[in-house]
């Protein structure tokens, strides 16, 4: 299911994310920021990942949505498992991990990656725009860091713009299938570039900002209830703050394509917190290792758990499957099977089961 350079750039990043880790908690004063952590009120920490779980439920109505664009029928159950196992690949560079969803769909639907994987960027420039949305307050009001995101915003909407201009795009398309290199992709890029047009059309894209909107709302007030647990002063403005904070990070995270905006999105929740909510840099440490563990690294944990229960899904269906043609080939239809005891069936199952999930994975 995973190349070998994936895996290798999975390593890399969880050994980035130690190296963050270390330096945050040396930034921060350590002695200081264990101190702060253990004061933390964790009667908060059930909301704090319950809003981090609102995230995921607005995301996945996203996905169903795009699906039903798509004309993709997938069970409700089995789609839910394939969503949540893209969170897995949280933390591969770009997220591009998260294609991950379309080779399951291709496994269970036979749909090809070409075209489901414009599912995927189409939630990365949603979930952006929505973003932009969430600190669009705090840039009327603090005015920091208006000309990335700015930029992110011309960036995403052209993007939006030029795929909405079908007669152009068709014939760069007509144009790059009689070029010898391009043409043997042609299909695949034309079948990507249908999907993104269906995906990215005006109504179902104002849909799905709005739905960007309502679920990453969920992490801004994780990130509030953060703050307050440290012990920071309820109040609006704060709100307002951690909206600001979350989605700026988060932007700038992603537009720096490192694995789960490590170390970009950590050293800027890290320093728009000691400018914005308080000047001690131990508050800012311990409110950036907080709000990603209970954002990036659950979000992971949540992930690794799907694909190992759709992995063992898949063997149990490979064994049941290869147990069936067996017991079809060795009694053909009206013979009588003779009765095995549970020991017999057991050892049978186990290695009919061993056998399949060497053919599977």
């Amino acid at each position: 299911m995973f190349t070998r350079k994936m895996r290798t750039g999975i390593a890399l990043s969880l050994v980035l994310a130690f190296v963050v880790i270390v330096a945050i908690a040396l930034y921060s004063d350590l002695p200081h920021m264990v101190e702060a952590i253990s004061h933390f009120q964790w009667v908060y920490i059930p909301l704090i990942l319950g809003f981090t779980l609102v995230n995921y439920g607005g995301r996945f109505i996203k996905w169903q949505y795009y699906l039903k664009r798509l004309q993709l029928k997938v069970p409700v159950q089995e789609s839910f498992w394939i969503f949540l196992a893209g969170l897995s690949m949280a933390i591969t560079p770009g997220k591009v991990g998260e294609l991950l969803k379309s080779y399951l769909l291709k496994r269970s639907t036979g749909a090809p990656i070409s075209r489901t994987s414009p599912i995927i960027v189409a939630e990365r420039m949603t979930d952006g725009i929505a973003m932009l949305g969430l600190a669009s307050a705090g840039l009327f009001l603090y005015g920091i860091g208006w000309e990335i995101l700015l930029a992110l915003l011309v960036l995403g909407c052209g993007g939006i713009v030029l795929i909405q201009n079908r007669s152009l795009m068709l014939a760069l398309l007509e144009k790059g299938e009689r070029l010898p290199l391009v043409s043997r992709f042609a299909h695949l890029v034309r079948a990507f570039y249908e999907s993104a047009y269906t995906l990215l059309q005006w109504r179902p894209l104002v849909l799905a900002i709005c739905l960007g909107l309502l679920s990453w709302a969920g992490e801004c007030v994780a990130l509030y209830f953060v703050y307050i647990g440290l012990g920071v002063a309820a109040s609006p403005g704060l709100f307002i703050k951690s909206m600001f904070i979350l989605a700026v990070s988060s932007l700038i995270g992603s537009a720096s394509g490192l694995p789960g905006g490590l170390g970009t999105a950590d050293g800027s929740m890290l320093g728009l917190t000691r400018l914005l909510v308080s000047s001690s840099a131990t508050i800012g440490g311990a409110a950036t290792l907080l709000i990603r563990l209970c954002t990036l690294w659950f979000g992971l944990l949540v992930g690794v758990f799907a694909l190992l229960r759709i992995r063992w899904m898949q063997r149990r269906l490979g064994s049941e499957s290869v147990i069936s043609t067996l017991a079809e080939s060795e009694y053909p239809h009206g013979a009588t099977q003779p009765i095995h005891d549970d020991l017999t069936y057991g050892i049978d199952a186990t290695s009919a089961s061993t056998s399949a999930g060497e053919k599977i994975v």
